[in-house]
């Protein structure tokens, strides 16, 4: 058996929204090729031949540079990890890829699935592929969620401008005080979240799909609340329309949650987080 830039290990290896090509020499996140230098690329390659377990600098050193060579290999290999970590979005004081064992070297945290190029025989006949549904377009997955935060959003501010008519609403009159501090609060904290979750998907942020996760009860709760929000100005819209809306607005959490599962899905995130808090 021929051997590959990552060992015995062939095919394609794929962790969390990246894809590793030792064949190609390619590094891919969701699809698109990310420049990695030579020296990066064979630490990732080294580290995804035995990911969680612990791989030595001095093997590291053994791997990037002959034996005749001549250079700081501290400071060479701290580089090259360092720009390795850049490109995955990494960093050593909070890993999600590679990790620093003091005094002993890096382990690579995420689930590894290696997935192997199968060629048939010649001559074999070619079993058709099973049919697949068309994947939607992310662009398109987080044009959506954006439009549900700028709604969210719009939501509050108008709250904020016009607070003092929701004591005139004929509903709250009995506790106008308890309704106007509820608002006030909640759209106060709801405007910084939305903000964040706005820039993090126009920005393409690759964990967005991890700090929703973390976020998402608190968000569920403040949606739920916010679901109420038509019966406000029900004497303005009548009691059906408050209704249909406030029924729609309980729904839109669980949008969301399907929206940035559709976009940034990480299978692995969810057992590479198990593990490392079992730690």
């Amino acid at each position: 058996m021929s051997s590959t830039p990552a060992g015995n290990k062939s095919g394609i290896a794929r962790f969390g929204v990246f894809e590793f090509d030792p064949e190609a020499r390619e590094l891919r996140k969701q699809g698109r090729k990310l420049r990695l230098q030579e020296q990066p690329f064979t630490v990732l390659a080294v580290l995804l031949e035995r990911p969680g377990a612990i791989v030595s600098r001095e093997e590291l050193c053994t791997r990037l540079w002959p034996a005749d060579t001549f250079v700081e290999f501290d400071h060479s290999l701290n580089t090259a990890v360092n720009k390795l970590r850049e490109a995955l979005g990494d960093s050593a004081s909070s890993p999600r890829f590679i990790e620093t064992v003091a005094r002993c070297g890096y382990r690579f945290l995420a689930e590894v699935q290696w997935e192997k190029d199968a060629t048939p025989a010649a001559g074999a006949a070619a079993e058709p592929a099973p049919p697949q549904l068309p994947k939607p377009h992310r662009g398109a997955i987080r044009v959506l969620f954006g439009l549900i935060q700028i709604t969210y959003l719009v939501f509050y501010i108008e709250a904020l401008i016009h607070w003092q008519g929701i004591e005139r609403v004929s509903w709250t009159a009995a506790h106008g005080v308890v309704f106007v501090c509820i608002v006030l609060i909640t759209a106060s904290i709801g405007i910084p979240v939305r903000l964040y979750l706005i820039s993090a998907g126009a920005f393409d942020y690759s964990w967005l799909g991890e700090k929703f996760h973390r976020i998402f009860p608190g968000l569920f709760a403040l949606d739920e609340l916010w679901a109420v929000a038509p019966f406000l100005i029900v004497d303005r819209i009548g009691l059906g329309a408050a209704l249909g809306a406030t029924a729609a607005l309980v729904y839109v959490p669980f949008a969301e949650r399907t929206l940035v599962r559709m976009a940034y899905s990480s299978a692995a995130y969810f057992k590479s987080t198990e593990s490392r808090s079992g730690l």
